[in-house]
């Protein structure tokens, strides 16, 4: 049975606000009921505007869930920029700023509400159809992985860190940093301040396990007789 939402009902919005009210009430339908699930007079009753007006807007459920994804996509690249903007470029000790760096991406990017929504669509329905989600990787991952790449890079070049490949560090970075909090994820649950920072913490670490700057014995052998000393 669908619901009959009257547009005389609601009070008058300006166009901005009304797109918002729509964006953010098609995110949270299509993440509870999925992209098949859904339909549009749910998302109209939750949003506070009529069916037409979404029509006007968005002309299909397609294009509704396209324009989600899209300023999800948009929102989530914002925080993440802005995030990007502490990177430690010049770290005084490269352990903890790292982790501090991913600890901040984590609550920032990944455990807020827009990260939740769109790794949510992601992983639900990104299978069944890919092709709604070929602008965030044009747009999300496509734009996000190599400005990280190119921190690492200067990282690399500056001597902190041993790096043959920018690309495939920045990938394991933000993977590692955010691998225990998965579980709590895929359970629909918001992580800690301790599970974000024993991840950020242990994903650092193993990081640059494999991509710390080599010592040489030589530095290793003279640390090692200053610890006895």
């Amino acid at each position: 049975m669908k619901l009959a939402v009257s547009p005389d009902i609601f009070p008058p919005r300006g166009h901005e606000a009304k797109r918002m009210s729509i964006i953010d009430a098609a995110a949270s339908v299509f993440c509870r009921e999925g992209f098949a699930g859904a339909n549009i007079d749910l998302i109209a009753m939750e949003a506070g505007v009529s069916r037409q007006t979404i029509y006007n807007h968005h002309r299909d459920k397609e294009k509704l869930f396209m324009a989600v994804v899209r300023d999800l996509t948009e929102r989530c690249n914002a925080g993440i920029f802005a995030t990007f903007a502490s990177f430690p470029d010049q770290p005084r000790e490269l352990e903890a700023d790292l982790i501090g760096f991913a600890v901040r991406m984590n609550q920032n990017c990944i455990c807020n509400r827009d990260g939740r929504f769109l790794r949510k669509l992601i992983q639900t329905e990104g299978e069944r159809y890919p092709e709604l989600f070929a602008e965030w990787r044009d747009q999300g991952p496509g734009r996000t992985w190599p400005a990280l790449a190119a921190r690492f890079a200067r990282l690399a070049h500056a001597g902190h860190l041993a790096v043959d490949d920018p690309d495939v560090a920045a990938r394991q970075f933000l993977a590692l940093a955010n691998a225990e909090l998965q579980t709590t994820f895929m359970l629909g649950g918001t992580p800690s301040e301790d599970e974000v920072l024993q991840s950020a913490t242990h994903g650092v670490r193993t990081f640059l396990r494999a991509f710390g700057k080599r010592r040489s014995a030589a530095a290793v052998e003279k640390q090692a007789l200053l610890a006895s000393a």
